[in-house]
């Protein structure tokens, strides 16, 4: 009778000639499990950061100057007239607005350090959406539509174009708290599994904190290899007599890239590396930390880096239903310090051209107060705002110092050069070289897009 142990060893020896020749990746038929995808054409960014403002910044108090407010103060625009909501009426910005740069783009007050890259910035006044609410809002920014069924925008990068570096994932989250929605932001939807974002917690910035059990407690790095070999072995096993089930080969390829990543990810994630002046240059806000850590991310190869303004207080502080004015001056002042610090980093290091920057929220805010139940002027709010808000955008073979677009004179609708979220996203997967035409998904019998059947290139804000 035959030993069941020699027939295990012959079925290994079958499996092919040891364990370092079946490791999942050969398993698998590539030795990068994210490798790099030619784009449809060439391209002009090679990789995105997006600044992602939860709650939606005011347009009127930020990049989009209203001085007709102040001569109507007061009066009710007869969209809200209907409304049983309390309000004052129109409410004029009280910050000072200039323009900056050669190009002389106006912006606020609130953003002393932006203003210095003027010329590097695209404003984006007419940008619009089709949901007033933050939960739709924020999944048809992140992934064009506003039920929570579709990939992110940065899993559909990642499917296209697939990873510059086989030991870090080609899209990261980065989140110092859990947004409204949640994981749904950056989920790889029907896409497969490896496609979906890493994200990583930066409430607390220490490396292990940062990404647990990167260092194993007692094997050392050949021993890992060796047990991951034999794993990826059985795994082929199974795997094969599943006719190759996508979702247990996403698992497969996840625990390679959790192997591969402990080469380089203690090194990339470590932001105390930098010196104390650029630490300085972001701050030692959470926003701030998170903007460092996103430029390393993106300088060592990761395709997209989302940046979430959230803490664990406040899922979306940007929300000033009250208080809008000092809201706006706390917020702005971290966000335009970060933000800035990012453009000049990347700026320094050869990277602004071929990185694209954005910055913005799902939506922004009215041009008119909203009240708290005592009607206290002195704490007025703004409500959300779908119909007409601003964006901006740099790098990335985006033309500098241009301002795209205008909402009314109120600030209440996108009336010139308007530009719909399906849209930005046209133009920010032609940037990378995508035709987001043909950035497409077979999935329950039809062809899936980021945009769906919409969506135009804005060519005007293009260098």
């Amino acid at each position: 009778m035959t030993s069941p142990f020699y027939s295990r060893r012959k079925m290994l020896q079958k499996m092919g000639s040891g364990f370092g020749a079946l490791g999942l990746a050969g398993a698998l038929g590539d030795a990068n499990l994210l490798a790099a995808n030619r784009p449809h054409f060439a391209p002009r960014a090679k990789r995105v950061i997006f600044l992602m403002m939860n709650g939606g910044p005011s347009h009127v108090d930020t990049f989009d100057p209203k001085p007709a407010l102040a001569k109507h103060e007061g009066e009710v625009p007869p969209e809200q007239s209907a409304r049983k909501q309390a309000t004052s009426g129109f409410m004029p910005s009280p910050f000072q607005f200039a323009a900056h740069g050669e190009s002389g783009m106006v912006m606020s007050e609130l953003f002393p350090q932006l203003a210095k890259h003027a010329d590097d910035l695209c404003v984006i006044r007419s940008m619009h959406t089709d949901q007033p609410n933050h939960e739709p809002g924020l999944l048809i920014m992140q992934s064009g539509n506003p039920q929570p069924i579709r990939p992110s925008m940065g899993s559909w990068i990642s499917y296209g174009l697939g990873s510059e570096n086989r030991n870090l994932p080609s899209y990261i989250a980065l989140t110092a708290g859990r947004p409204v929605v949640g994981p749904q932001l950056w989920s790889n939807g029907f896409l497969p599994g490896e496609h979906q974002a890493t994200a990583v917690d930066t409430n607390e910035m220490q490396v292990d904190k940062l990404i647990a059990n990167l260092n194993h407690p007692h094997l050392t790095r050949v021993e890992q290899r060796q047990q991951l070999d034999l794993v990826g072995a059985l795994n082929r096993l199974h795997w094969e007599q599943r006719q190759k089930e996508e979702k247990l080969d996403s698992q497969i390829r996840a625990m390679e890239l959790a192997f591969s990543m402990q080469a380089e990810a203690s090194d990339v994630f470590d932001i105390s590396r930098e010196t104390q002046a650029v630490r300085e240059r972001y701050g030692e806000t959470k926003f701030g930390e998170s903007c460092l850590l996103a430029r390393r991310l993106s300088e060592s190869g990761v395709r997209f880096v989302q940046v979430y303004y959230v803490d664990k207080k406040n899922k979306q502080p940007w929300d000033s239903h009250s208080n809008n004015n000092a809201r706006h001056r706390e917020l702005c002042a971290d966000s335009d310090r970060a933000t800035a610090a990012l453009l000049q980093d990347l700026k320094e290091r050869g990277l602004l051209e071929d990185t694209l920057v954005i910055w913005g929220g799902e939506f922004g805010r009215t041009p008119y107060s909203q009240l708290g139940k005592k009607k206290d002027k002195t704490k007025a709010g703004r409500d959300h705002h779908h119909t007409g808000f601003s964006m901006l955008l740099a790098g990335g073979g985006i033309k500098g110092g241009t301002t795209w677009g205008a909402t009314d004179d109120f600030g209440m609708h996108a009336v010139e050069n308007k530009v719909h979220v399906h849209d930005l996203h046209a133009t920010i997967l032609h940037q990378l070289g995508l035709d987001h035409e043909e950035l497409t998904y077979r999935y329950s019998g039809r062809d899936f897009r980021l945009t769906d059947v919409h969506g135009r290139i804005v060519n005007g804000i293009l260098s």
